[in-house]
């Protein structure tokens, strides 16, 4: 098979991390034999300095000619104090998601074994967490009618929504939930919001088509405090724009291993993926920054294209990585591995999956890449 995979490099270390994922879809292709066809695109502050515009028409059309997207990281921190700024890094990647619909973000929870301690939580709440949320992304407050008197004297955000932007990404929640551990949760604030109320009616419509499905509701301000008590009973969590911007980076510092953790955005025909953390300008180029959350993103890009047995390698190989030790520096402060070498026995170890290459062990320890 063949699938057209737009990687987007981004900013900071960005480049190093797509470098990673990269090796490990090239031992995924060598393995499985599928062939992937990489286009590199320009985004975010990179975009800026060169083009004037956070996403360049180039960058779009070769996103838009794709069959799924790969991002590194976005963010420059010359822009983070300029709030005035009428470009910004961040924008390509919103008006990216606006341009392709996508309409669904996704962030799944799952806590490594060997990494509980680095949790801020103790053991045994966030032990067992396997949670996914599923943000609506594509309107709410964000995106609404926005107003400020000329001299910001007063300024107001409207959060709307329609029963068909609830209902589409409702359906992929429910979904997900039947080939997991059949529950759903649905953080609202009910109490108060109209538009919270929309969505619980909405949801609540749609369960029905899903009878093995059990769905909960929460508000928001209730969730927000037992996702930190008792992150390990929720499964699937479904929520509006805002909330879920907040949640999902809530719920990321649960496992303390923020650079472990991937993303994706959907809509009905592109989806997006890409690690949680953010740009690391002061890794760049120097070998530190953990690879780990980007090659995870592979991985459900893989899921994507229904290349289940593909995807499952990937993460057997990263489950491998961080058992073994094979990590950077965020992960293990003792640790003597750098980016290059986790992401060569990650791919590596994706090159001998059941033992279709032989492949020996005391090489992959030291990082003897058979694909570099």
């Amino acid at each position: 098979m063949k699938y057209k995979i737009a990687l987007l490099p981004g900013d900071g270390v960005g480049e190093e991390v797509i470098q990673q994922a990269k090796k490990c879809l090239e031992a995924v292709e060598e393995v499985f034999h599928h062939e992937f066809i990489f286009q590199i695109g320009v985004i975010g502050a990179k975009a800026i300095n060169t083009y004037e515009t956070a996403l360049p028409k180039d960058t779009l059309r070769i996103c838009k000619n794709s069959d799924a997207i790969l991002v590194g990281t976005i963010g420059d921190h010359k822009f983070n104090n300029n709030p005035v700024a009428e470009v910004r890094p961040e924008h390509g990647l919103i008006q990216l998601r606006k341009e392709l619909g996508l309409y669904a973000n996704i962030r799944p929870l799952r806590i490594f074994p060997s990494l509980v301690d680095k949790s801020p939580l103790k053991a045994d709440i966030i032990k067992g967490t396997d949670m996914l949320i599923f943000r609506e992304l594509s309107s709410g407050i964000y995106y609404q009618n926005k107003e400020d008197t000329p001299k910001a004297q007063s300024a107001s955000d409207l959060c709307k929504y329609t029963e068909e932007e609830i209902s589409r990404i409702a359906h992929l929640a429910f979904k997900a939930a039947k080939n997991r551990n059949n529950r759903v949760t649905l953080i609202d604030k009910a109490n108060v919001l109209n538009s919270s109320k929309l969505w619980r009616k909405v949801v609540r419509d749609i369960a029905q088509s899903y009878p093995d499905v059990a769905l909960e509701y929460q508000f928001v301000d209730h969730a927000a405090m037992k996702m930190i008590a008792a992150p390990n009973r929720y499964d699937v969590v479904l929520t509006e724009n805002m909330f879920g911007d907040i949640l999902a980076d809530e719920s990321s510092m649960i496992s303390g291993a923020v650079n472990t953790l991937p993303s994706a955005s959907v809509g009905e025909k592109q989806a997006l993926f890409q690690p949680v953390h953010g740009p690391y300008t002061e890794l760049k180029d120097k070998d530190l920054v953990n690879p780990v959350a980007t090659i995870l993103a592979t991985a459900m890009l893989l899921e994507h294209f229904r290349l289940f047995e593909e995807a499952m390698a990937v993460r057997e190989a990263v489950d491998k990585s961080i058992a073994k030790g094979i990590v950077t520096k965020d992960l293990d402060a003792n640790s003597q591995y750098g980016t290059n070498h986790v992401g060569d026995f990650i791919a590596n170890h994706i090159l001998g999956h059941d033992d279709r290459i032989n492949m020996n062990n005391e090489n992959i320890d030291l990082g003897k890449s058979t694909i570099i």
